[in-house]
């Protein structure tokens, strides 16, 4: 129930169709002759609120204190018993009919999947991701980072597949069931900068202590908070994904997914603010 019900109320608050929406109601009040003042503060509230989110740096200030939540890792010497790396890059649909490895803008996640499964060859290699049912199978991101392996030059040998998990809580839960990790390991947990809060605390609730390891960073700093966009349809996508994230971390505490409102890095991290290995 909370799968169907999480997306269809993402569908009504996402703020590029709330705006719209609102507009086209105080539109439609316009047309019909009813409520003229209501109509008129309606369409101002939309217009206003696709400028801010488009055009303006809201999107950008939304989305930074996700962002540099947990600092970039930096490699120590220590070993690396194995990574996790998050689905959501994936395009199932256009990778199923085109019969190609297609990625969406959070692509780079599978650049450090291969960028780290070379730099540590004795890691275990989990990638979690399935789709909208739990079905799992070859049509799965699972399935499809399992068919081109060979591409991303993944050795097939380490691939641990996992390939029914629909949402961060199940990617932590059946990730957790499926390796097991051991008291002191070190796993990294790849997913982007923007939506690693929520999987950190999914996966502390699981009882899986991971690093993170942020990739796909959508902001380059605090110099984006007063920079304007040349195109409003970037700072509305931005606005869209982080707005979600931001909805996700109060939904899922309340739902007992993650061990805090807003998780933050624990002392014992071995990440060092502002740096980064890649």
């Amino acid at each position: 129930m909370f799968f169907p019900l999480s997306k269809l109320i993402y569908f009504v608050v996402t703020p590029s169709n709330f705006f719209i929406l609102i507009g086209l109601f105080g539109t439609a009040l316009l047309l019909l002759g009813r409520r003229r003042r209501s109509g008129l503060t309606l369409v101002a509230i939309g217009a206003l609120g696709l400028f801010a989110g488009g055009l303006a740096p809201l999107s950008a200030v939304v989305a930074l204190p996700l962002e540099d939540r947990f600092p970039a890792f930096v490699a120590d010497g220590e070993p690396v018993a194995g990574i996790v790396v998050l689905g959501g890059a994936v395009d199932t649909n256009t990778s199923a009919k085109r019969g190609e490895f297609a990625l969406n803008d959070a692509g780079e996640r599978h650049i450090a999947m291969a960028d780290l499964a070379r730099r540590y060859p004795q890691a275990r290699l989990v990638f979690s991701g399935g789709g909208s049912t739990q079905d799992g199978g070859p049509n799965s991101e699972a399935g499809f980072v399992g068919r081109f392996a060979d591409l991303l030059a993944l050795p097939r040998t380490r691939l641990i597949l996992e390939d029914r998990s629909r949402n961060t809580h199940e990617n932590a839960a059946f990730s957790a069931d499926m390796v097991k990790p051991k008291p002191g390991e070190r796993w990294l947990l790849v997913t982007s900068a923007w939506h690693m809060p929520r999987a950190m605390g999914c996966f502390r609730q699981a009882g899986f202590d991971v690093t993170a390891y942020p990739v796909d960073y959508r902001t380059a700093g605090w110099s984006d908070a007063r920079r304007f966009n040349g195109f409003a349809s970037e700072g509305l996508l931005l606005l869209d994904l982080v707005t979600k994230e931001w909805l996700g971390l109060v939904a899922y505490r309340l739902a007992g997914y993650t061990d805090a409102w807003f998780p933050a890095p624990q002392a014992s991290s071995t990440a060092v603010d502002g740096a980064a290995s890649r």
